[in-house]
Order: C-alpha cells, then structure tokens, then sequence
C-alpha cells in the first residue's frame, strides 16, 4: 500500500539490526543504504520499503504492521524479532476481535514501537 516508511531511530545499529533480524522471515533486506543521519533502506524484492535514520530527537511511538504470506512467517517473524532484543507485545495467534482470519504477532523495537506481522489468509 505504500512506497516507503521512513522513520528516525536513537540507535541505528541497534535498530538496523533488529529490523533485519525480525524481518528477514519476510524476506526483507538491506537495498541501499548511507551514512546514518542519511540511513538504511531495507525491503523484500520489489516491495515497497522500511527506512531507518540516525536522530537524537525520541520519536513518538509508532506502529507497523508488515503482511506475511502465511502463518508460520508470522511465528517466524516473532521468533526472530525476540532473538534480535524485542520485547513480546503479544505472541502469534488469532484476533477474531479484528477479523476471523486475523493472525498476527506483536513486538516492542528498541526504540519502544509497536512492530505487527499479520497474516489475512485463513488456514493452519
């Protein structure tokens, strides 16, 4: 739905890392990349992108949600992201308060965002 996000992090090691840890069950990877004021473009092939940069303002928190292809993405991406220094906000599983077919898994970046994967398709 979108071409780019883009959005400051206090530590861009750290966030780069984690973003390419958690992610990379989607497939996602770093396609160009510059200084850390500049930062880091990370996206699946010819999908749209995640842009990191270096600030030293705080940002508000935000929340991503990023669409996996099947459910086991989804746990993959939750197994990763833990991995990688992320904070469980909900593990996998159903939320039928959002739709029937709702399966998603929620965890808190570094920098405190509220980073979903979520998969639509209905099935195991």
């Amino acid at each position: 739905m979108f071409d780019h996000v883009k959005f400051g992090v206090t530590d861009y090691a750290a966030s780069k890392a984690f973003y390419l840890a958690a992610l990379e069950p989607l497939g996602v990877a770093v396609v160009s990349e510059g200084d850390p004021t500049y930062g880091v473009e990370l996206s699946p092939p010819g999908q749209p992108s995640l842009c990191l940069y270096q600030t030293t303002e705080k940002p508000a928190h935000l929340h991503l949600a990023f669409t996996a292809a099947n459910r086991q993405q989804v746990e993959a991406f939750h197994r990763a992201a833990l991995k990688a220094g992320g904070k469980d906000n909900g593990g996998p599983g159903l939320r039928p308060n959002y739709n029937a077919n709702y399966y998603a898994a929620f965890v808190i970046d570094p920098d405190g965002h509220n980073i979903e994967v979520v998969c639509h398709t209905a099935g195991a």
